[in-house]
């Protein structure tokens, strides 16, 4: 199993960072343009989760990003080192009192992108897996 990682210090900047993790690793792993878009949205975004909400943007804590491709599955991974939330009591962003909140839509766009989408280490660990046939 081929398996590619960086970790990167909880710095929003650093997402560019993330989106050259990505492209590197759709040359290696082989990933097919038709899942790519989806990949860099979820994958962006739940990077940006766990430096925001996971370290509270303290630069001194990490966001590992793992990627691998597990039968015709690309999974990654992705590791903060903050606290974990309780990821089955979220607000639902499509509800008409949170509509026109700014926030709140980051899990519900990635479980909309991804085919399997988990929460491990009460939350501090994200997998999401997308089918490549």
């Amino acid at each position: 199993m081929n398996d590619i990682a960086i970790s990167i210090p909880s710095l929003t900047e650093n997402i560019r960072i993330v989106e050259s993790f990505i492209d590197n690793a759709k040359d290696q792993l082989q990933i097919n343009d038709d899942i790519y878009g989806n990949i860099m949205i979820a994958i962006t975004e739940s990077v940006n989760n766990a430096i925001i909400h996971g370290n509270a943007a303290d630069k001194s804590k990490n966001v590992e990003l793992r990627c691998a491709v597990e039968d015709n599955v690309v999974v990654f991974y992705v590791t903060d080192e903050g606290a974990g939330f309780d990821y089955n009591s979220l607000p639902d962003p499509t509800s008409p009192e949170n509509i026109d909140k700014p926030g709140g839509r980051g899990i519900f766009l990635m479980k909309a992108l991804c085919d399997e989408l988990q929460f491990l280490e009460e939350g501090r660990k994200v997998k999401l897996s997308f089918y490549v046939d």
